[in-house]
């Protein structure tokens, strides 16, 4: 009964339109209630969900990632993309892949790789003659970089949701290689639907053009090798390099770049501000949500439901693929990384996959669900730059999707892939 009330009483608060953190918090407070704990215990989960000294990284990553929004380093980096690989068939859209990783790769965010990628990319496109629903597609799916390659304060989430027992270093350099390979399928996926709709190819600028991008971008780029590279080196933490990292972006773009003026700078920190605020109380009520799970031993009974249904590794690793991904379409990626760690993580440990393994199955897996109808985050946002219909960018998305699905598998059923990286620095 506790646990139908829990689940109902989110389920409502979610219909209605009470954003997600406070439905967790007002469902986990409820059901305490029911339960007749004391009121103060649900309060002391809360809290006790914030008070990890690893979240001190996420306020510092996402003020880096916006002072890289606004100072100018996404257009150095459309820069250093067009110039690498905008001769390809479809030139641009390859440059719009290309760019996504490289951006994404210092932003940490894919709705920030859509909003500030999309906002110069997609016009461009438009007017090189490109449909706009191809524009919004490549965008808002390469967008997904931003999650898996390094560094991501989706991460650093995932691992608080899973008890802080997971190197977070680990995780970074783990999501090194299935980023690329995403980037790569998408890219093949951009040259196929550019070949058949029968896109012209970008000249070639030359040599010395590439190298001038590669240098106007370096300072930029730099910013990711100093965030991931000193944490792999054991010279900081990732709290201590999501520090540093910020200091490094406003140098960049305030001093090296002169680009960011009083005003980005104050929009960066309003917007930095509301985005970790945001994140910090869906972390506390979630916390409180998680336990009443825990409780109610969800986990265990969710794992013999699916080895009833079938004792099958590559069944139940399907199974739990799918419900991610159908979980992703209606749910915000940061609340479903708290509240499914605890409940599939033991699933997955239990198959024999490693916790950092699975960490990036559920980044990919969330991270198509921010492209996926009916909520899809990046979606609607790259619809609305690209001014097109949301029901004709969904039509035509699906090539781009299975480029998506074909990295899933190889990272759900192929451990090299994500695990190589992490066991060679380990």
């Amino acid at each position: 009964m506790g646990l139908a009330l829990l689940l109902g009483v989110f389920a409502l608060c979610v219909v209605i339109g009470v954003p997600v953190a406070f439905a967790l918090g007002i469902a986990a407070v409820a059901t305490f209630a029911f339960e007749g704990f004391p009121l103060l215990l649900p309060f002391q989960r809360i809290m006790s969900g914030i008070s990890v000294f690893s979240l001190l990284a996420i306020p510092f990553f996402i003020f880096a990632g916006e002072l890289m929004l606004h100072g100018g380093i996404a257009v150095r980096l459309v820069r250093l993309a067009a110039a690498a690989v905008g001769s390809l068939r479809g030139g641009l859209g390859q440059v719009n892949v290309f760019s996504s990783m490289l951006f994404g790769g210092i932003s940490g965010s894919a709705v920030a790789d859509v909003s500030a990628l999309g906002s110069i990319l997609i016009p461009v496109m438009k007017d090189k003659g490109y449909d706009a629903d191809y524009a919004v597609n490549v965008t808002v799916t390469s967008s997904i970089a931003g999650i898996v390659i390094p560094p991501s304060h989706n991460m650093i989430l995932y691992a608080v949701a899973a008890g802080g027992g997971i190197s977070v270093s680990k995780l970074f350099i783990a999501g090194i290689v299935p980023g690329i390979i995403m980037s790569l399928c998408l890219a093949i996926a951009t040259y196929l639907v550019a070949v058949k709709r029968g896109y012209a190819r970008e000249p070639f600028p030359g040599w010395r053009s590439l190298a001038i991008s590669f240098v106007a971008a370096a300072p930029g780029l730099f910013t990711a090798v100093i965030i991931v590279g000193g944490v792999l080196s054991g010279i900081f933490t990732v709290t201590e390099s999501g520090a540093i990292g910020a200091i490094y972006a406003l140098i960049v773009t305030a001093l090296a770049y002169r680009s960011l003026d009083w005003k980005a700078f104050k929009i960066a920190v309003v917007n930095s501000v509301r985005t970790t605020s945001m994140v910090m109380i869906l972390v506390a009520c979630a916390t409180a949500f998680a336990y009443l799970l825990a409780l109610y031993r969800v986990p265990e009974e969710l794992t013999g439901l699916l080895t009833a249904i079938s004792e099958n590794k590559i069944v139940i690793l399907l199974i739990l693929n799918l419900m991610l991904l159908a979980l992703g379409m209606i749910m915000d990626m940061a609340a479903l990384i708290l509240i499914c760690t605890p409940i599939f993580l033991p699933i997955a440990t239990n198959l024999g996959m490693d916790p950092i393994q699975f960490g990036m199955v559920l980044m990919m897996n969330l991270g198509l669900g921010l492209c996926t109808p009916p909520v899809g985050a990046c979606l609607f946002v790259g619809c609305v730059i690209g001014k097109v219909r949301f029901e004709q960018t969904v039509k035509t998305i699906w090539p781009f999707y299975l480029a998506i699905l074909f990295a899933l598998a190889l990272t759900t059923f192929v451990p090299a892939i994500s695990m190589t990286l992490p066991n060679l620095f380990g």
